[in-house]
């Protein structure tokens, strides 16, 4: 469950002859020896760690503080129980060891430290690696295919797999902030596929319209999330709470791992300031790797320069290449020495369609693809500058314009099957989609669906029956307990200031229909229900619409509940839509409201009615300035299709700054 944090240099394991393969994400290679022999994971007892390897760690690869062998065998028991439901005593029936890295070689022959291989026989699973991190990767191939297999039955065989070295995704955190749960979560997410990389882009502004005067600029959101101590950055952190401690960012990479590139950025900059970049990159390179070990990535914008006496980036500072309009990944950079990550902009946002057919003739991408129409823009496979792929989640319309969820969903089914591809896979579209949905519900060391478990598709149901607490009619057991001054008679909660119900959930994800009747008693608006990833209000401050609140952002109903009035409502998720579906005991007539964004490009060209995805807030009830009477919540896991009839059509135009 872990994965390197900010750029790892990975593998591909010699690939050996092979006759069949292991169906998973990614595809693995595998030398059936017995036809008709198998070895149960059901059957397992142990696992064992060789002694003489025992507190062995990869000091090969780009991480700074890595775990050892036996660390990551206590991982591995943790993901079994986790994923495969296996209680598997710690250690006996798995022999996990260290073998020759030499023997492990990447796309461009060179040893790698994160290869492995495994023997399958009937008495039991033997993992080598060519360091822990490569025995790691080969756990995850035998969680998957204990979920996969008929009875987690394993063919007898050898199995051994490639891979490139960079594998990973970027999210642009800059203009968007995630808390560091989600990142972790993330990290696991990623891992569970064998990628090894999160890039975290730590600061950032919107595109802005270059007409606008550096007053007007300062108006936008930027941030830039390290929060350090250091006085000679005060006043840097707006706003506080949406940063990163010290304490906040070494959990993250504690949980992901420390890396030892740091990406320095700032691109598209002018012709003009080539020569102060070049300084700037270039002493930040020696500084970091003098002081702190560090090696050094840059976004590629200008081809190196043939001009007299011009200083040029330092040939051990790699490339991220990103757009072909900066600069040829190939020619420019490669052919010059330059080691290159494939960021194309054609993964901008990863998009499925490419991943299975995104070559020249049509054939699945790769890591050494950057132009998907013109091969001769591509450097060959073998070739040692291309360092690996990392597609990009960018926040280009601010945060406004999605929720935290959002970025999971994006990459959530696109992400995996370009990882097929980053390893070296061969995995067809529909052989993807017949695994994907079995292998996710397994991930260990995450629940970025927010699912929740429950016997029926009710997973929630008060009818305040009862007096003193609040009993879950579902048979899901989630009972809440009442706190302050709130009380319980004749089927109804009545909710006075700052008293609250608290349930033992969070919040759901999507696809969700969230009921209850409420009677609001006061004009001042407060919390009907809130969560960890959202918050449902009556209002906020002067304003009395309703509203939904997820990620420091608020998402305005042209809607006002009437006081003294029972209203009917059905908060509903279905896709990547949130409503509201009102109807009060006055009139028996339904409405529905639809929560949307309005995201803007160069600050002047507007997108109205923009859907979003917003979870369902299910903690607490109450809590804060609400008062009023409630009856009948209920949570189900599922919506009415009817609803996706309300979407609102995208309004596209232009508004002038102001």
């Amino acid at each position: 469950m872990r994965i390197s944090f900010v750029i790892t240099a990975v593998s591909l394991s010699f690939l050996l002859g092979t006759s069949t393969r292991w169906l998973g994400i990614p595809t693995v290679p595998f030398v059936e020896s017995d036809p008709k022999g198998t070895f149960s994971l059901k059957q397992l007892k142990y696992i064992i760690v060789d002694t003489k390897y025992q507190n062995t760690v990869d000091t090969e690869g780009e991480t700074l503080i890595t775990p050892s062998l036996r660390s990551f065998a206590s991982t591995f028991s943790d993901d079994l129980s986790s994923s495969l439901d296996l209680k598997a005593a710690l250690p006996n029936s798995i022999f996990m060891t260290i073998g020759n890295s030499s023997h492990y070689l990447d796309a461009a022959g060179r040893p790698t430290s994160e290869g492995y291989s495994i023997n399958i026989t009937k008495d039991g699973i033997v993992i080598t690696g060519a360091s822990p991190l490569g025995a790691f990767w080969r756990t995850r191939s035998i969680l998957q295919q204990g979920v996969l297999s008929n009875g987690m039955q394993l063919s007898l065989g050898n199995a051994i797999a490639p891979g490139w070295g960079v594998r990973g995704t970027f999210l642009d955190v800059g203009r968007h902030y995630y808390p560091p749960e989600f990142l972790i979560e993330m990290c696991s997410y990623l891992s569970f596929f064998k990628q090894n990389t999160f890039h975290l882009h730590l600061s950032d502004s919107p595109g802005l319209n270059p007409d606008l005067t550096y007053e007007e600029k300062l108006d936008f959101y930027s941030a830039f999330r390290l929060n350090s101590p250091d006085p000679a950055v005060e006043g840097l952190i707006k706003p506080v709470n949406e940063s990163y401690s010290q304490f906040d960012f070494e959990n993250i990479q504690q949980s992901c791992f420390h890396s030892k590139t740091v990406h320095l950025g700032a691109d598209e900059y002018s012709s003009s300031e080539i020569a102060d970049y070049n300084l700037y990159v270039n002493t930040m390179h020696a500084y970091l790797g003098q002081n702190f070990d560090k090696k050094v990535l840059i976004w590629g914008t200008f081809q190196p320069s043939k001009i007299a006496n011009e200083t040029n980036i330092n040939h051990n500072i790699s490339i991220q290449h990103w757009e072909y309009f900066e600069a040829n990944p190939y020619f420019d950079f490669m052919k010059n020495g330059y080691h290159v990550l494939n960021t194309n902009d054609q993964f901008y946002i990863v998009a499925k369609c490419l991943i299975f057919h995104g070559a020249p003739d049509g054939g699945p991408t790769a890591p050494y693809i950057f132009d998907k129409s013109n091969a001769s823009n591509n450097p060959p496979r073998d070739s040692p500058y291309v360092l690996g792929q990392m597609p990009a989640l960018w926040n280009d319309f601010g945060p406004n314009s999605t929720s935290v969820m959002e970025a999971y969903y994006a990459l959530r089914e696109g992400l995996p099957a370009l990882r097929d591809k980053q390893w070296g896979g061969d995995l067809l579209m529909h052989e993807y989609f017949s695994i994907f949905e079995t292998l996710h519900a397994a991930i260990p060391g995450q629940n970025l669906d927010w699912r929740i478990d429950s016997k029926t598709n009710k997973i929630l149901s008060y009818d305040f029956s009862s007096t003193g607490k609040v009993y879950d009619k579902s048979g899901n057991g989630y009972d809440s307990i009442i706190k302050g001054d709130c009380s319980v008679a004749d089927s109804v909660l009545t909710i006075r200031m700052g008293c609250s119900v608290t349930t033992p959930l969070t919040s759901k994800g999507r696809n969700y229909t969230l009921a209850f009747s409420v009677r609001p008693t006061s004009s001042v608006p407060g919390t009907l229900f809130s969560g960890s990833a959202s918050s449902l209000l009556t209002g906020n401050g002067s304003i009395s619409n309703v509203m939904l609140v997820t990620g420091g952002s608020a998402y305005v109903l042209n809607y006002t509940l009437p006081l003294h009035v029972w209203t009917h409502i059905n908060l509903i998720g279905i896709g990547n839509a949130t409503y509201l579906s009102v109807t009060p005991s006055t009139t028996s007539e339904e409405t529905v409201h639809e929560f949307t964004a309005t995201i803007g490009d160069y600050s002047n060209s507007f997108i109205w009615n923009n859907p979003m995805a917003i979870e369902a807030p299910v903690a607490v009830i109450g809590g804060d300035n609400f008062q009023g009477e409630m009856k009948k919540v209920t949570l189900v896991d599922g919506a009415d299709e009817k609803y996706v009839g309300f979407v609102k059509e995208l309004d596209i135009g232009v508004a002038p700054y102001e």
